[in-house]
C-alpha cells in the first residue's frame, strides 16, 4: 500500500487508520471523505520537531490552510503548536470560528480585496505576506486607520523552475505570485516598504512550487534569498528578521512515487542556510515554511458507491460512483493521479481496465483513467487514496451536488467534523 495507515483484513475489505472502510461507508453513506487524525498528528509532529532539531526556537510552522480548511483542523494544528497560513477572509472566519489565535496566522493572497484587509486587521491578523506596491499602500493606510503598526512580509520570487505541474510552479519570475528580485523590482519593494509608517516589514517569504521530492529546489531558493537579504542589509542597513520558504514537499500518489524523508530534507535545508549565512556574515532568520499537503494528503480517502459498470465492446470500459469531480476536480484540472481500489474486493485479482468517472453530466468528469481494478457491480465501493489535501477544499456544487461529509478517525473510534450537505443548503443562498 502506498501508506501504512492503509491495510487489508481478514474479511478482504480495506482498512484505513485500522477501521474498515465498508463498516464507515454503511454507517455515514457515500460519497464519504475519511480523515485520519492521528496521521495528521504525526505529520505535524515530523515538522515541529524537525525544525525544533535544527532551528532549535528560531522557527515556526505554518499549515497552509488551502490544502483542506474547515474549524477542526485548525484545533488540531493548534494543539500541536503550528501556526496557520491564510488566503482569504473565508478561511480566516472558519480559523476565527474555530478559536484559532489569528495572532499566529499569516495571511497570503496575491490580491487582497480592501475588505479582505479590513477584516484580517479588525481581527488581529498576525502577519500579512504582500505580494504587490499597492497591496502595502493599502496595509498601510487601513492600519493607520486603525491606530497599529502591521508586521507583514513581502512575497519576492527568486525566479527558480520547479519543473512540476505547471499550474502549481509559483517560483519564476513571471509568476501571477510576489514580486521578481531579477528584475529589480523586489529591491524597489523593500526600499518602499521601509518608508512607509504604519507597517512593520519583518522579512520576506517566496514559494517555490508544489510536489517537491528533494530539498535541492529549496536550497537554490534559500541561497537566492539569502544573497538578496545580506544586499538589503548593505544597501538600506535592513536585518532580516524572518524568512519564509514557503511549502511544497511532495506525497505519494502512486506506489511509483517516492518516499520523502521530510526530517531529513529539513536538516539538508538547515544546514546549507547555516553554512551561507556564515559565509554571507549575518544573522540566521527565523525560519518559517508551510506545509499543507505533506499534513492532510495521506491522512485522507475518500469513499464512493459504484453506480453503474458500462464495458463499450472493443473500445474501452467505465465504472461509474456517486461522486466525481465535485468533490475530487483535480484529474480535470493537472490530470492528478490516484491509486484506487476496489474496497470490498481486496482479494479480488484487479484485471478489469476502466476508467473511473463521476456523476456529473461532463465528459472530463473523470477520476482517474486506464486504471485496472476488480471487476465491479453496483453497489461495490471504490476507495481513492491520499484525498485529504485539495479535495474538500477544491469541492463544489456542479450539478446542484452536495458536498460530501468529513468523518474524522481517531484511535478507533469517528465522529463528523464536517456534516453532509442537504439538498436545502444547495438552496440556502437561492432568493
Amino acid at each position: 500500500m502506498i501508506c501504512d495507515n492503509i491495510t487489508v483484513n481478514e474479511k478482504g475489505n480495506l482498512e484505513f487508520a485500522h477501521q474498515d472502510v465498508t463498516v464507515l461507508a454503511k454507517k455515514y453513506g457515500t460519497p464519504l471523505y475519511l480523515m485520519d487524525e492521528e496521521r495528521i498528528r504525526h505529520n505535524c509532529r515530523t515538522y515541529i520537531n524537525a525544525m525544533r532539531e535544527n532551528f532549535g526556537d528560531n522557527f515556526s510552522v505554518l499549515y497552509a490552510s488551502k490544502a483542506n480548511s474547515f474549524k477542526r483542523i485548525y484545533n488540531i494544528i493548534a494543539e500541536e503548536g503550528m501556526f496557520a497560513d491564510v488566503v482569504s477572509s473565508g478561511e480566516i472566519y472558519t480559523a476565527l470560528k474555530a478559536g484559532f489565535p489569528l495572532k499566529n496566522a499569516y495571511f497570503h493572497c496575491n490580491n487582497k480585496t480592501d475588505s479582505d484587509i479590513e477584516f484580517a486587521i479588525k481581527n488581529g491578523m498576525g502577519h500579512f505576506v504582500v505580494d504587490c506596491r499597492e497591496e502595502l499602500d493599502a496595509i498601510d493606510k487601513t492600519a493607520g486607520e486603525h491606530g497599529i503598526c502591521q508586521n507583514l512580509l513581502l512575497r519576492l520570487t527568486p525566479g527558480i523552475d520547479t519543473h512540476t505541474y505547471e499550474a502549481v510552479n509559483t517560483g519564476k519570475v513571471d509568476s501571477k505570485f510576489g514580486t521578481a528580485i531579477e528584475t529589480g523590482q523586489a529591491e524597489q519593494m523593500v526600499e518602499y516598504a521601509l518608508t512607509l509608517k504604519n507597517i512593520k516589514l519583518c522579512g520576506f517569504h517566496c514559494h517555490i512550487g508544489s510536489m517537491v521530492f528533494d530539498s535541492d529546489t529549496f536550497i537554490r531558493g534559500s541561497e537566492i534569498m539569502l544573497d538578496f537579504i545580506r544586499k538589503m542589509q548593505d544597501k538600506f542597513g535592513y536585518v532580516t528578521e524572518q524568512l519564509d520558504l514557503g511549502g511544497g514537499y511532495g506525497v505519494r500518489y502512486l506506489e511509483s512515487d517516492p518516499h520523502i524523508d521530510i526530517a531529513d530534507n529539513i536538516k539538508q535545508v538547515a544546514n546549507f542556510l547555516k553554512s551561507k549565512t556564515d559565509k554571507l556574515g549575518i544573522k540566521l532568520p527565523k525560519i518559517l515554511m508551510e506545509p499543507g499537503r505533506s499534513i492532510v494528503a495521506d491522512a485522507g480517502m475518500t469513499i464512493y458507491t459504484v453506480g453503474s459498470v458500462k464495458e463499450i465492446t472493443r473500445y474501452k470500459n467505465y465504472i461509474s460512483v456517486d461522486g466525481g469531480m465535485s468533490d475530487n476536480p483535480r484529474y480535470a484540472l493537472y490530470e492528478s493521479e490516484y491509486s484506487v481500489y476496489v474496497a470490498n474486493k481486496m482479494t479480488q485479482i484487479s484485471n478489469f481496465k476502466c476508467d473511473l468517472v463521476g456523476r456529473c453530466c461532463e465528459s472530463g468528469d473523470i477520476i482517474q483513467p486506464n486504471v485496472l481494478l476488480p471487476k465491479a457491480v453496483r453497489g461495490d465501493l471504490v476507495a481513492v487514496c491520499t484525498t485529504g489535501a485539495y479535495n474538500y477544499s477544491m469541492a463544489m456544487n456542479y450539478n446542484r451536488i452536495p458536498r460530501p461529509p468529513i468523518v474524522m478517525l481517531n484511535k478507533g473510534d469517528s465522529y463528523i467534523a464536517v456534516k453532509r450537505e442537504s439538498l436545502e443548503d444547495i438552496v440556502s443562498n437561492d432568493i
